[in-house]
């Protein structure tokens, strides 16, 4: 059970960072406030909400990858304190995030990738939302043989050279 709450917090960390870098921010500031006070101070809660957003803000122009991933993390370490303290929390948090969060299919913020370097011996690969299995076969190498060519059509194939 410990293995779900923390991926649900990670989950939600990673849902209230992207809320903060859209357009959607202003409905579901209001809803994260009311969940993280938990009948508590709203108001302050609404100001840490509104002081990490701007610190993510900063970041992301400078560039600062590594302040907005402490970002996210100090959310996640939060919501693990919700979950483990009130049960109840983890389904109400499941709420929240299937209504505020992005819609099914949806994409979120920016994508950035970089490589560098000068020499790369393998694929490489940038994109967002990979799914559905992504086989890659480096420079050289021949893909598994499928179907019914048998032993000596695996042992081509592991010499280097295409069956045929």
């Amino acid at each position: 059970m410990e293995a779900e709450l923390a991926a649900l917090a990670a989950s939600g960390a990673t849902t209230v960072v992207g809320l903060m870098a859209s357009d959607a921010w202003t409905q579901a500031k209001q809803r994260l406030a009311r969940f993280f006070a938990r009948g508590g101070d709203e108001s302050a809660v609404d100001g840490e909400l509104e002081l990490s957003r701007a610190e993510l803000a900063a970041a992301r122009d400078e560039s600062d990858e590594l302040t907005a991933a402490d970002i996210e993390a100090d959310w996640r370490q939060r919501l693990r304190r919700v979950l483990r303290t009130d049960p109840a929390a983890a389904e109400e948090l499941r709420a929240l995030l299937a209504e505020v969060g992005p819609a099914e299919g949806e994409r979120g913020g920016p994508v950035h990738n970089t490589v560098s370097g000068s020499v790369h011996n393998g694929s490489v690969v940038q994109g967002r939302d990979f799914s559905g299995g992504l086989n890659l076969y480096g420079s050289g190498a021949v893909p598994p043989i499928q179907g019914s060519q048998g032993a000596q059509g695996g042992q081509d194939a592991q010499d280097g050279r295409a069956a045929r």
